[in-house]
């Protein structure tokens, strides 16, 4: 199926759908569990659990930065193949990101536009119409 404004996000069933539900139910189970019967070992599953919580946060943030970094590095050579000078500073991450769904043909003008009227994100992924599918990143 070919990307498109309207499904270009994606999930990872098991991390989002799996993982992430039942690290929270356990949580709030032992919560419950060290409320109901409260002891050192009920304390301890708690934060067992907390910290299995904060753990599957951190490791998609992590994975979502090395994922950022790297789109980061082909729009500024993509930028720099098609414009012959380096990407403008001036654009967020959130920007760069976004940019990275255009098309060749209209990459260069959507630059300067989103330099120019400082167009959020998401105003610059609705402005493509050439849409340019990435199908890595999760």
């Amino acid at each position: 199926m070919a990307q498109n404004y309207e499904n270009h996000k994606r999930f990872y069933p098991p991390f989002h759908f799996f993982a992430i539900p039942l690290a929270v139910i356990g949580f709030g189970f032992a919560i419950y569990v060290c409320v109901t019967f409260t002891s050192i070992i009920t304390g301890l599953i708690v934060l067992a659990f907390f910290l299995i919580s904060i753990k599957a946060v951190m490791a998609r943030i992590f994975a979502l930065k090395a994922q950022d970094r790297a789109a980061r590095a082909e729009e500024k050579l993509r930028y720099y193949i098609l414009a012959g000078k380096a990407l403008p500073g001036e654009l967020s991450m959130g920007q760069i990101l976004a940019l990275r769904f255009a098309g060749d043909e209209e990459f260069l003008a959507l630059v300067d536009r989103a330099l120019a009227d400082q167009l959020s994100p998401n105003e610059i992924k609705k402005a493509i119409r050439h849409w340019r599918g990435d199908y890595n990143r999760i």
